[in-house]
């Protein structure tokens, strides 16, 4: 009743003010006129036409991967009515893979998708944002980034190089790679000449081995050539894809260089700060996204590629506990190296591996025991 009474009142009071109107229209129309233009809305002031381009440092025909910067781009296209437009260039379209992040240093582009430790060997710091032997697995790495402070300190190192960097995509765990012959035990990593990304080949020199980092259209012709006896890229779906089985037939795993792969946006720091804040925020929230559905992506494309690339004749290995402690000591001395020497590198690891201490003593009795038990119901049969 209250609410019809008022709707009452305003009638009335809606006829009363029609009827002055009409008997002072005159005078209200010159007082109309007398009054300054509006403002024009804020919003259309915060949301400028923009256009960027972005770099992948991967080919089309790795769809998830590069996948990752479509959906980047999309969303926010979507997020600003098109306002905000972001094109995307595969791998040596505007600069080779390898060189996305001196673009976005440099200007070249505004932004690019790339992994940063492909840029360890300017500093082993860009290592960590990720992923790096016996580190953190795709969930810790996720929390240490967004609610650990990794995000921020990252950026307060990226700065340096003229980026600020946001997480875009995360691989999971890797497997360890396909070799033309066994790796049995730690004397079997001496002179194997194997292509391996970021920073696990530190590790791996320290136990004889003679790691190279080429891009990925450029492993499947050195390992058929015998160029390179071993390679690593991410997993299943993108192995099978390249066709490393044809040329190596062991698959080894757990790639423990990569207990995930963290990629990042990473975005020229001027034309960043330059951005207003909301724009800023659909890039993150953008980013986010590609972080999401790149993971779980691969979550549902590696179980089928890992069924036919052994019923095709994948020969599957793990690497034994003698070869993991082997590489686990070298990743320890590398990263006492580093320490020693680099503060940057230092800071950012000790956080990491903070994060690392108490999220593998709470994944141990939650995503473990849950994750073994429903594993042997797997292997039985019983799901």
């Amino acid at each position: 009743m209250e609410a019809e009474g008022h709707s009452f009142v305003t009638r009335i009071s809606r006829r009363k003010f029609v009827a002055g109107a009409a008997v002072g229209g005159a005078g209200l129309a010159v007082a109309a006129c007398d009054q300054p233009e509006p403002a024009a809305p804020a919003v259309a002031a915060e949301r400028p036409e923009i256009r960027w381009r972005l770099t992948s440092s991967f080919p089309p025909s790795l769809d998830t991967i590069f996948g990752a910067a479509k959906v980047f781009s999309k969303t926010v296209a979507d997020l600003t009515d098109n306002r905000f437009q972001i094109q995307v260039f595969a791998a040596g379209e505007i600069v080779g893979g390898l060189q996305a992040a001196d673009a976005v240093t440099d200007g070249t582009v505004e932004c690019a998708h790339t992994a940063s430790y492909y840029y360890w060997g300017k500093d082993p710091t860009f290592a960590l944002a990720t992923g790096v032997p016996f580190g953190l697995n795709s969930r810790m790495q996720n929390a240490w980034m967004w609610e650990g402070g990794g995000v921020e300190l990252m950026n307060a190192f990226y700065q340096r190089f003229n980026i600020y960097g946001l997480p875009g995509g995360n691989s999971g765990a890797q497997m360890g790679g396909w070799y033309r012959r066994e790796i049995n035990k730690p004397d079997d990593w001496k002179g194997l000449k194997i292509r391996i990304g970021g920073f696990g080949g530190a590790m791996l020199a320290k136990l004889g081995a003679v790691p190279t980092q080429i891009a990925a259209a450029d492993i499947y012709p050195a390992l058929e050539k015998g160029t390179i006896d071993a390679a690593e890229w991410v997993g299943p779906y993108d192995d099978e894809k390249l066709g490393f089985a044809r040329v190596a037939k062991y698959y080894y795993y757990p790639g423990w260089w990569e207990g995930q792969a963290m990629l990042h946006f990473f975005f020229n720091l001027q034309k960043w700060n330059e951005l207003p804040a909301s724009y800023k925020a659909v890039l993150t929230a953008a980013a986010q996204t590609a972080n999401t559905i790149m993971l779980a992506r691969y979550d549902m494309q590696n179980p089928p590629a890992l069924r036919s690339l052994v019923k095709n004749g994948a020969e599957l290995r793990p690497f034994s506990k003698e070869v993991l402690d082997a590489c686990f000591a070298a990743s320890n001395a590398v990263y006492a190296e580093l320490s020693a020497k680099n503060a940057d590198f230092k800071t950012a690891y000790e956080a990491m591996a903070k994060v690392r201490r108490d999220g593998y003593l709470w994944h141990q009795l939650s995503e473990h025991t849950m994750d073994t038990y429903m594993m042997i119901l797997q292997r039985e049969g019983r799901l």
